[in-house]
């Protein structure tokens, strides 16, 4: 691929210079964890506000402090209202397949993305992955046309310009919209890259979800430990499932589960990111199961299948008493 890489000084003038490339008509591509991506904040809504498809890697690290490298979602779940894209993946296959279809969605619906990975579980974990020809990938990525940019002397534009009262609403407006219109285009990107590869992908993946009586929702790698848990659990004759999400921004709102498993917290009194997500969504069912919040994994502290065990015993005993209890807790 015929590529510009420029070195800056910070995370900061990282996603400026991406900002200014995209804007230009070029493909931009940056990654960042952690505080660099708080270092980007600023420039994170600039980049969704204009409308420009840049791709990011996020390897999920936690925010200082204190200072710690290791492995929660404080960092992205922190941006998670700045009108990226954001889609999560468990294990290192689906890092790799997710970054293919990141740019067609992108450049198809014009917003940001990021590609989220558990910093060190995966990002500095081995395993064996199925690569695609490049050709393949030339060819299901496709080139980029945009239709209107900077570089484009025929048709003179302003790209963030000073958006007054008269303006700002009805931009903020069109960004909603935008994430609203990107569900099926996600859709539509993944049949076309199950055609390609056999590998399949929604907003989320459903583990044993048939005839579950209680289930979770996690989100990224831990849910590798949570199906081994189910696995055992089913052994012992437990209907129990779990529910995958892989896509966060837009968030699916659809029926979920009866425990959502949050990596990061919001110190909002009353739960975690995904949490809150997940019980919004269920609010409108006629027949709402209990929502429970669990936060585990902060500052990678690590999630076992003991850990797993002791979160469904505790939604049986809901499911058993009807009585939730206290929705908001920690594990680990």
């Amino acid at each position: 691929v015929d590529t510009e890489f420029e070195p800056v000084e910070s995370e900061h003038s990282a996603m400026s210079v991406c900002i200014g490339a995209s804007a230009a008509g070029a493909r931009a591509v940056t990654a960042t964890s952690s505080a660099g991506l708080a270092f980007m904040w600023e420039l994170l809504y600039v980049a969704a506000s204009a409308r420009l498809p840049i791709t990011m890697a996020v390897v999920n690290r936690a925010l200082t402090g204190p200072i710690n490298i290791n492995n929660d979602h404080s960092d992205s779940m922190g941006a998670r209202d700045a009108g990226w894209i954001q889609i999560y993946a468990e294990t290192n296959q689906e890092v790799y397949d997710n970054y293919i279809q990141a740019m067609p969605i992108s450049e198809t619906i014009r917003l940001p993305i990021m590609i989220c990975q558990d910093g060190f579980i995966t990002s500095h974990g081995v395993s064996n992955i199925e690569l695609l020809e490049d050709e393949e990938v030339k060819e299901f990525v496709g080139e980029y046309k945009p239709e209107n940019y900077l570089l484009k002397s025929e048709n003179p534009l302003a790209v963030g310009p000073y958006g007054i009262s008269p303006y700002y609403m009805e931009a903020k407006r069109q960004q909603a919209q935008a994430m609203k219109d990107a569900m099926p285009i996600i859709m539509d990107v993944a049949k076309r890259y199950e055609k390609l590869t056999g590998r399949k992908y929604g907003f989320f993946e459903e583990y044993m979800m048939d005839d579950a009586e209680v289930a979770l929702v996690v989100i990224g790698s831990s849910a590798g430990t949570g199906k081994e848990a189910v696995d055992r659990l089913r052994a012992e004759g437990k209907k129990v499932g779990l529910i995958k999400l892989r896509v966060f921004r837009p968030f699916p709102r659809v029926p979920l589960a009866e425990a959502i498993m949050d990596k990061a917290e919001s110190f909002s009194n009353s739960g975690g990111p995904l949490f809150n997500e997940a019980r919004n969504s269920l609010y409108d069912l006629p027949n709402k199961p209990y929502a429970i919040n669990y936060i585990y994994g902060l500052g990678g502290r690590d999630i076992t299948v003991e850990d797993y065990y002791e979160i469904y015993n505790d939604l049986f005993i809901i499911y058993d008493t009807d009585d939730p209890g206290d929705v908001y807790r920690y594990v680990g």
